[in-house]
């Protein structure tokens, strides 16, 4: 299961624990998700049984949330100030699962986080190319401390278990050059609109391995994204989850 990983932060504009705001953020997500169709263009919420996990459509043509999920959504979390949203693609065969989850709440911290998690095809259907314009989607949208794209067995294989591992990519809010991470295969910038207007970088995009998708069980692959981790951690570039 090959899993991208977000994480951002509460801000002064990000308050409400309204469901409606919260998935707003990631419409543009959706709508590239519905776009490529890589993932599968139908969403609906997870629920206890495989009857019930069509019955709510997620997000309409937009990316917007629906009024029918809204409605379960906020009746199933009322009072709650910690709250969660799971989805699913809805596809039953080998290979075409996927699902994204969203959690929120009112406080600084856990930071808030958006999963996509494929069991299958989608991110091979992407290719390289389409998963660094997710990324770069995400991060314009969300503004993250950091995104990865891993498997979770990656998790093990690691250097650092307190920190994020850069697995195939790793996405971090910072200006990087090949000077600083010669290790990297390639370093995507990722731009985004100021408040006047003008396109600026807001972070970086590391990529281990460019020529095929990222495999854990590839020791040369590993030893990559390892030597990049350490690289990171010596130039203190790379965060720790209790600093985020």
């Amino acid at each position: 299961m090959t899993i991208i990983n977000v994480s951002y932060k509460r801000d002064a504009t990000r308050t409400s624990v309204a469901f409606r705001p919260n998935v707003q953020e990631i419409a543009t997500i959706v709508r590239f998700l519905q776009k490529t169709e890589a993932f599968g263009k139908n969403w609906f919420l997870s629920q206890e049984t495989e009857a019930e996990s069509f019955l709510y459509p997620v997000f309409d043509a937009s990316g917007e949330l629906t009024t029918a999920a809204e409605a379960v959504l906020e009746a199933e979390f009322k009072g709650e100030t910690s709250r969660f949203l799971s989805a699913w693609n809805g596809e039953l065969g080998d290979g075409e699962g996927a699902s994204m989850a969203l959690g929120f709440s009112d406080g600084d911290w856990p930071a808030r986080t958006f999963r996509i998690s494929d069991h299958g095809q989608g991110a091979r259907r992407l290719g390289i190319d389409g998963v660094k314009e997710l990324l770069s989607i995400i991060a314009g949208s969300l503004r993250p401390v950091f995104m990865t794209v891993a498997r979770n067995q990656y998790f093990k294989k690691q250097v650092f278990k307190d920190r994020p591992g850069v697995g195939w990519m790793l996405y971090v809010p910072r200006i990087l050059t090949l000077h600083q991470v010669p290790e990297a295969r390639a370093l995507v910038p990722v731009m985004a609109m100021d408040e006047q207007g003008q396109d600026k970088q807001i972070g970086t995009i590391i990529v281990s391995v460019t020529d095929e998708p990222f495999n854990d069980e590839n020791p040369e692959h590993v030893k990559i994204a390892n030597a990049i981790e350490i690289r990171l951690v010596d130039q203190d570039l790379l965060p720790r989850y209790v600093d985020i």
